[in-house]
């Protein structure tokens, strides 16, 4: 295994519908113990609204992946039909790399398939890099994409929850880095790309809030966008983290 590859996913939660009585019941619980049926309404809607976040409540419905070195990547995505298109991007990820190596175009290929599918693809992927980098992914996109597989029997072809904090190998959580491993505060990475100036994904018009609607109208390309944007943003971040908080290059003015 070499290389260093970025992953983001985009979930979207189940209808309230599918699930039983039971498990409505339980969902619902804490929503229930509200004194008023206005409350209780209230915190209802925020149930299904946070079904997203939850792999035994939701589904993956995008999940991107960014060569950080190559500038390349591919966005894997469901959709009612089979399509496969190509985006290219006039973009430079390492702004601190020499010119001779400098890259100035992000080129992503776009593949659509059912969730089985596009988790399938993405462990035939992940296995050819040494390194994947996220954005809290230990805590979110890792756990996320296990459970999935599980719960869908696909066998993963790596362990994602594997860390190791003094090697930053196998992965590289940038929320984790930013944060010191939780001495500081952690922020969004709307908030950091702002702080680093970098563009942030929310520029484009959408925000992860809005993947839900998003799926449900059947706007599986504008969703396929938005995971790119991600990558892009989160490259860049990490390249803001490698050249002046990687421990392995600090006291260093080379590049490296």
């Amino acid at each position: 295994m070499t290389g260093r590859v970025i992953f983001d996913i985009e979930t979207s939660g189940f209808p309230i519908e599918v699930f039983d009585s039971a498990q409505y019941e339980y969902l619902m619980k804490f929503a229930e113990e509200e004194e008023s049926e206005e409350k209780r309404e209230k915190e209802r809607a925020k149930v299904i609204e946070r079904l997203n976040l939850y792999p035994l409540t939701a589904q993956v419905v995008a999940i991107g992946m960014l060569n950080v070195d190559s500038s390349q990547g591919v966005v894997l995505y469901q959709a009612n039909e089979k399509e496969e298109w190509t985006q290219e991007i006039d973009k430079v990820l390492n702004i601190f790399a020499p010119d001779e190596i400098r890259k100035d175009k992000v080129k992503i290929k776009f593949i659509s398939g059912t969730e089985v599918e596009i988790i399938q693809k993405f462990w035939e992927y992940i296995s050819k890099f040494k390194i994947f980098i996220t954005f809290n992914g230990r805590g979110f996109d890792c756990p996320f994409l296990m459970l999935r597989s599980a719960i869908l029997g696909i066998k993963p072809s790596r362990d994602l929850m594997e860390y190791n904090r003094a090697k930053r190998e196998p992965h590289i959580d940038l929320l984790d880095e930013f944060t010191f491993f939780g001495i500081t505060r952690k922020f969004s990475l709307d908030f950091y790309c702002k702080v680093f100036n970098i563009e942030s994904p929310k520029s484009h018009g959408i925000t992860g809030h809005d993947v839900n609607q998003l799926f449900n109208e059947g706007r599986f390309r504008d969703i396929a966008q938005y995971c790119m944007y991600d990558l892009i943003a989160e490259a860049e971040l990490f390249f803001r983290w490698e050249q002046f908080l990687n421990p392995k290059n600090i006291g260093s003015n080379s590049y490296l």
